[in-house]
């Protein structure tokens, strides 16, 4: 099995059975011609360089304020995706600037006891100044082009391209900035760059800067695919949340982030966007979803509660 490609060139109507066939099969797909301007991309990636040179003091004055808090810098040792599958693991091998939505309107929906931490204020760093303006103009392309994704997706379901929109207009999506260091030792036994886990969100798109110790995809004969992520491209995968709203038609498939070989001494940087639904979204089986008669797999559940619960785990 591989990871099927989608060219973005193509009309979502012709996409919609594409990505629906890969997003059943296997639950990823790799999206290219995406129209996200390069300069966008690289300019986030020099400014992601600039602020992991920094001294490890200068980074901690942006530390992340609380564990259920998903902002500014989270160090190594901080974070073990493995326990989203409830596993036991050392941690994760990496650290990250973490971002969620910014200028937010001044109204009780932001602000209310329910919508925390969806909308925690983001920390910024003072250097590099180039740090901010990248990450807001990447936000913005990268949002428009997981809206595009989840169109042909509701097409691929049966639905109106335009179905998630209202449940999606006040996203609680987050974008980190995730470096990979060259190992100091050897990893620790069952270590990791990222744990075998599943993400808890819609959509996750992934841009990164190399294949070295990078992205596996566990396939259905517990096989381990690794997607080329080298070059302009982006890695889809489905979520938690997506998966449960479509009645387990979608996957949400086990990956991890491997181990570089041994003695290689480059960093590896990788973006990824989680694309999530309004905190007050109530998820529960598509009318297109659930065959006549049977049951929904799962009750319903807000998106803020699933998030919470979900992402509490992983905190170190």
């Amino acid at each position: 099995m591989t990871i099927p490609v989608l060219d973005l060139w193509l009309d979502d109507r012709a996409l919609a059975p594409r990505l629906g066939a890969a997003f059943r099969d296997i639950g990823f797909a790799a999206a290219i011609n995406h129209g996200v301007p390069s300069s966008v991309t690289e300019a986030l990636y020099s400014a992601a360089n600039a602020f992991f040179d920094l001294p490890l003091d200068v980074k901690q004055q942006v530390a992340r304020p609380r564990p259920d808090q998903n902002r500014g810098y989270i160090g190594r040792g901080d974070e073990t995706l493995a326990r989203l599958a409830g596993q036991h693991t050392p941690p994760d091998y990496k650290e990250i600037f973490s971002i969620g939505p910014f200028d937010l309107p001044d109204e009780p929906y932001y602000t209310v006891p329910a919508a925390y931490p969806s909308f925690a204020s983001n920390l910024w760093p003072r250097t590099p100044a180039t740090l901010q303006p990248a990450m807001r103009a990447y936000w913005h392309e990268v949002t428009r082009l997981a809206r595009r994704v989840l169109g042909i997706g509701a097409r691929a379901l049966g639905l109106p391209a335009d179905y998630f929109h209202a449940m999606t207009d006040r996203h609680i999506s987050m974008l980190r900035l995730i470096c990979y260091p060259p190992y100091d030792g050897a990893p620790q036994h069952g270590q990791l760059r990222a744990g075998v886990h599943t993400d808890l969100n819609m959509l996750t798109l992934v841009h990164a800067n190399s294949d070295t110790g990078g992205l596996e995809v566990r396939a259905r004969d517990s096989s381990w695919i690794a997607p080329s992520t080298a070059g302009d491209v982006y890695i889809v995968n489905v979520g938690d949340i997506l998966m449960r709203w479509t009645n387990d038609l979608w996957l949400s498939t086990p990956h991890r982030v491997a181990n570089p070989p041994s003695g290689w001494r480059e960093r590896r940087i990788s973006i990824p966007f989680f694309f999530q639904a309004n905190y007050d979204t109530v998820v529960e089986c598509l009318p297109t979803c659930k065959p006549a008669g049977e049951p929904s797999k799962y009750p319903a559940v807000t998106v803020g509660a699933y998030r919470a619960e979900r992402y509490a785990r992983t905190a170190g």
